[in-house]
């Protein structure tokens, strides 16, 4: 998952008005705050050693500021409005408040507190409110559109011509041309959005963070491996220490977490069905009731960001949000979400009659539940392929996987990569590689790999500094991150990754590539910057590497022996390749589409919960054995952070259409082939969104995409 952690504005900074009568540091304390010097670190890379809590507030307020300056600089210039006096000038200002929004809405998602999330409650409303002050500036927008309307006759080049085309796009889908007695409304609800996605996320982050399923008698736990054992064990010595309990903490007992990296493994492995049971229900009934209830939240949600939609003129939300997009309309996704769930709904059923089988053949007296599908679905695999997880982790220790994957970037783009001690981390977990092409440093690339209190779950990419050239014309180099929630190493053992943590390694490295290989001019189109169903054809494409047997022997070795992974297993890997597709494919198109109705309500709702949701899932025929990907109260990737994936949670399907298309390529001509590869780096990784994202990819693969290479992939054709 690629995630941009605050909204962009022109250079990549939100613009927000100050209050004069803020009480702000003296001038002594101004001068201490690291954001408000030049930093001195390697490649002027945040000094987190420096950084307090406390900077931040004046640091924002100092921002915004400048920009406002930097803004009424612009507004009340007496000349001809030109490209560089606006558009350029405008992409420039905000130096201030991008850096120290770059550190702080990243640290809100990987090394949160208390604290942080005031000052996030105190400093969000404000960067929204002036965002829009901004954008419904009638005099700088009468400036932008003379420019624009005459873009023809200005002899821009290719990426200024796209800068001014996504200005002026940014000006009108931000209500530019909203009617002046709606514009406070316009704000109003701007403001209120900003402040319910925090609210949401948060619930979301304490609800994971606040369930532990304690067990004290080491018999009920069979089934499970010595590793998830060893691993749960010191979660539960953790747990009774943080919890004061010094004569509890010396006794055995073995705690699982609402984290993945716990929670999984468990599901698939326990063989006692009402702990399953119990860590199942938590997990899917988060955020439904009491302080951390998400309901309310998501109702103001849906229906204020169908408000705005409808202020711009457009029918629905996801009208709005598709019209920047590749698939320009909800009946574009549509379509190619049930083109991939019908096949996909048949497979399930399949694979739902598979296990009830085995369940009836073991004696078992009950009826398939969906926290006993990853459990039979395990077992079955064994059965038909002899493919035992646990035996396949010994050869996916994180060290080799990342190894694999710089073993793959350099042989695709050349690159290397050398850890960087100096350089100041946030978290004494995260390491730091200089990206080094030819002998040149062209990006800085921090790893933060297991699961903390303070940081949500998943596994995302993001940036601490995008990739541009400044005013002076040198190229300023990337700041990536990327952050994942894998297994802790155990005693001896290092963290051993399910071949699935694996890919997600592999996905999100494909996400720092799009970061790392920009070659824009200007930051607000470099990178990652792209319509958001075509930023995750750089990850998933990336992720077909993992399971190729040539790289698979490149960086599959066991942790003890150094054994490279026997060509058996292999072959047993990829024989189950296609296995469970059916449950994969479902539970992911369940979640797009549950976005999508929530999305494309055409007048005011009162969303109810559980009724919604439960609607949207019989109408397309969701089995009761398999339930969405995401439930609506913990679904953050279209209710949090900005709404970031709202109406947009299907791009994973269409980008896989993309990136299966695109790999075709490169099985054609070899998976290392150096002309398909320069090929992918010119016109994809290093593009950003510098053209036209369809036109970006056929300037690549030489033809429009074809969904047949994703249905056989996943063999639903």
């Amino acid at each position: 998952m690629y995630k941009n952690l605050f909204p962009i504005l022109l250079s990549g900074a939100l613009l927000v008005s100050c209050n004069s009568n803020k009480k702000t540091e003296d001038k002594n304390d101004m001068n201490s705050n690291p954001f408000l010097t030049t930093w001195d670190t390697p490649y002027q890379t945040p000094p987190f050693d420096k950084i307090k809590t406390d900077h931040y507030i004046p640091a924002f307020e100092e921002g915004m500021k400048q920009q406002v300056a930097e803004i009424d600089s612009i507004i009340n210039n007496t000349e001809v409005p030109t490209f560089a006096n606006t558009i350029e000038a405008m992409e420039y200002s905000g130096e201030l408040l991008t850096k120290v929004s770059g550190v702080f809405f990243n640290l809100t998602e990987s090394n949160n507190s208390p604290e942080m999330i005031k000052i996030s409650e105190e400093i969000t409303p404000k960067l929204s409110t002036h965002e829009d002050n901004i954008k419904l500036n009638p005099k700088l927008f009468a400036k932008v559109k003379a420019i624009y309307d005459q873009k023809d006759k200005l002899n821009l080049s290719p990426e200024q011509m796209r800068l001014l085309e996504e200005v002026y796009k940014g000006f009108v889908r931000g209500g530019a041309n909203v009617p002046a007695d709606k514009q406070d409304r316009f704000k109003e609800i701007n403001q209120k959005l900003s402040l319910l996605y925090l609210k949401f996320g948060n619930n979301v982050l304490k609800a994971n963070n606040t369930y532990n399923l304690v067990v004290s008698d080491k018999s009920m736990l069979g089934g499970l491996t010595e590793g998830q054992l060893k691993a749960a064990e010191e979660a539960g010595k953790t747990a009774a220490g943080e919890a004061g309990n010094k004569n509890d903490s010396t006794k055995s007992q073995w705690v699982f977490t609402l984290h993945n990296a716990s929670l999984i493994p468990f599901l698939t492995n326990a063989d006692n069905r009402e702990l399953r049971k119990e860590l199942w229900t938590a997990y899917s009934t988060r955020c439904t009731s009491g302080e951390l209830d998400n309901r309310q939240n998501i109702d103001e949600i849906v229906n204020l960001s169908l408000e705005k939609a409808q202020i711009l003129g457009f029918k629905t939300f996801a009208d709005y949000v598709l019209d920047d997009c590749m698939a320009k309309t909800p009946e574009a996704v549509n379509k190619l979400l049930m083109q991939v769930w019908g096949p996909a709904l048949a497979k399930a059923k399949q694979e739902a009659a598979e296990y009830q089988k085995m369940i009836d053949k073991e004696g078992g007296k009950f009826k398939l539940e969906p926290y006993d599908w990853r459990y039979y679905s395990e077992k079955l695999r064994k059965e038909k392929y002899d493919l035992d997880e646990e035996a396949i982790r010994p050869y996916f220790s994180l060290d080799n996987v990342r190894e694999g994957i710089f073993t793959v970037a350099n042989k695709l783009y050349g690159l290397t990569f050398k850890e960087n001690k100096t350089i100041p981390t946030y978290d004494k977990e995260a390491v730091v590689y200089e990206v080094m092409d030819n002998d040149q440093v062209i990006a800085i690339l921090y790893m933060d790999f297991f699961p903390r209190e303070s940081k949500r779950p998943g596994a995302w990419m993001t940036n601490f500094r995008e990739q541009y050239y400044n005013k002076e014309g040198k190229n300023v180099i990337p700041i990536i991150s990327l952050v994942c929630n894998f297994t802790k190493p155990t005693g001896d053992a290092p963290s051993l990754l399910t071949f699935d943590e694996a890919e997600t390694f592999f996905h999100e490295f494909g996400h720092g590539l799009h970061g790392m290989l920009s070659k824009c001019h200007y930051r607000s189109l470099a990178g990652t910057n792209v319509s958001r169903d075509f930023v995750e054809l750089p990850s998933q494409i990336m992720e077909n590497w993992a399971s190729e047997p040539e790289v698979l022997k490149m960086y599959a070795k066991h942790y003890k022996t150094g054994e490279v992974i026997p060509d058996v297993l292999i072959t047993k890997l990829k024989n189950a390749g296609t296995y469970g597709q059916g449950f994969i494919n479902t539970e992911l198109l369940a979640a797009s589409l549950l976005d999508m109705d929530y999305y494309t309500i055409t007048q005011p709702t009162k969303i109810v919960l559980p009724a919604f949701e439960d609607n949207a899932m019989k109408k397309i025929g969701l089995i009761p054995e398999i339930i969405s990907r995401y439930k609506s109260t913990y679904f953050n990737h279209i209710f949090s952070g900005g709404g970031g994936y709202s109406a947009g949670y299907y791009s994973y399907t269409w980008a896989a259409v993309l990136d299966s298309d695109a790999f075709e390529l490169f099985k054609e001509k070899g998976i290392f082939d150096k002309a398909t590869a320069d090929s992918f780096r010119k016109n994809i990784l290093e593009k950003g969104n510098t053209e036209d994202p369809m036109k970006l990819y056929v300037a690549f693969r030489g033809e429009q995409p074809s969904i047949d290479p994703l249905l056989i992939k996943r063999g639903l054709k």
